[in-house]
């Protein structure tokens, strides 16, 4: 493997549109409740939404010579973008400050996994919502049946916060620089 490690701007999104389309079929063949929600969702329908209502957007893409094989899309929001007609994701009165970090969109080509790669993306999008002071608190969603996420992600100390659409996702959460899980727990 000859990898490197891109960030992108918003204007280059287009590059992650294969890799986010192979993300929701991803999450459908792993889904055991309602995985038909799925149906609908794609690069159009999740990844342009969001980082046009996001205030800033982070998204690293890998690549094995010239191939994408992998990206994540982090971006910080307004904690009111949380509660739409789909969702209500957390308890907006549970968070203190008006924005939010969330690492969106996560995802990495089969064969590349299990090498450390989502570790350093991982890293690099925490390091970068780390720098905003209007955040303290930070949120990834993870599809049913996406056990592999779920462990990667309380091994990163993210704890389980609760379950939302009757467990279609589970909400992970942390506190800024929060290092002790049992301090860090929300309701």
């Amino acid at each position: 493997m000859n990898l490197k490690y891109e960030v992108i701007t918003e204007d280059q999104i287009n590059l992650c549109r294969d890799l986010c389309n192979e993300l929701m079929d991803f999450q459908k063949s792993k889904a055991h409740i309602t995985p038909e929600l799925f149906d609908s969702m794609n690069f159009e329908t999740r990844m342009i939404p969001s980082v046009k209502s996001a205030i800033h957007n982070y998204i690293v893409i890998v690549k094995d010579d010239e191939e994408i094989v992998g990206y994540v899309y982090s971006n910080v929001s307004p904690k009111k973008a949380y509660s739409n007609n789909f969702a209500t994701f957390f308890d907006l009165s549970s968070v203190g400050k008006d924005n939010v970090g969330c690492l969106s969109q996560f995802y990495l080509k089969d064969g590349y996994r299990k090498y450390g790669i989502g570790s350093v993306l991982f890293n690099m999008s925490m390091e970068w919502l780390n720098q905003f002071t209007d955040v303290e608190d930070y949120f990834i969603y993870v599809s049913n049946g996406n056990t592999d996420a779920l462990e990667f992600y309380t091994r990163k100390g993210f704890t389980v916060s609760h379950d939302i659409l009757d467990g279609f996702i589970t909400v992970l959460r942390k506190k800024q620089n929060c290092k002790s899980s049992t301090s860090c727990q929300h309701n």
